[in-house]
């Protein structure tokens, strides 16, 4: 009898979603949901003025480590039994296991301005490599973001933003109409 129960509940919960398949990697990304920010001109010392970049932080690793600490040995007698226990104390220290890590690298400014039409390509060139197999629709989604790092991952950029590489690397078409319109290639 129980399974006629279960019934009505499920399809109550199934109304609440919305028609159609989706899942968390297809919805797009809001601005500054990601801990990588990507800005023009700005980026490590030395930086090109028209150069976008992103930078991506790694926060430190911290152990908390806790031992007993002996203060006081035991009182024992001469033929051993104990008169006083020992006494101990508990002390807590706090180590960095890995430090804070800051990485700068360049990108495509078409990531900047999440263009719609770079991102169809980039998703595209990882469809064809078998690393994304969401819809082809110019929105930089979890599932595009996810392809871009397993492609960049084994090249030792684990991160979820394309760099300038990395793009030349599947053969994007790169193109900065701003830095065009200043004069620049």
């Amino acid at each position: 009898m129980r399974p006629l129960f279960l019934i009505p509940g499920l399809l109550a919960l199934s109304a609440c979603l919305p028609a159609g398949e989706r899942s968390a990697f297809a919805d797009p990304l809001i601005a500054g949901e990601s801990a990588v920010e990507v800005m023009r001109g700005s980026g490590p010392p030395n930086a090109d003025p028209s150069a976008c970049y992103a930078q991506q932080s790694t926060p430190a690793v911290i152990e908390t480590v806790t031992e007993q600490v002996m203060i006081q040995p035991p009182q024992l007698t001469s033929d051993g039994r104990v008169l006083e226990p020992a006494i101990f104390v508990s002390e807590s220290q706090q180590r960095i296991v890995r430090e804070r890590r800051e990485l700068w690298f360049e990108v495509p400014c078409e990531i900047q301005a999440r263009d719609a039409a770079f991102i169809t390509s980039l998703q595209r060139a990882l469809a064809a490599r078998g690393l994304y197999g969401g819809p082809i629709n110019g929105e930089m989604t979890r599932r595009t973001e996810r392809a871009v790092r397993d492609f960049q991952a084994p090249q030792g950029l684990d991160s979820p933003i394309l760099s300038l590489a990395a793009a030349r690397q599947l053969g994007l078409s790169l193109w900065d109409p701003e830095l065009a319109a200043a004069g620049g290639g």
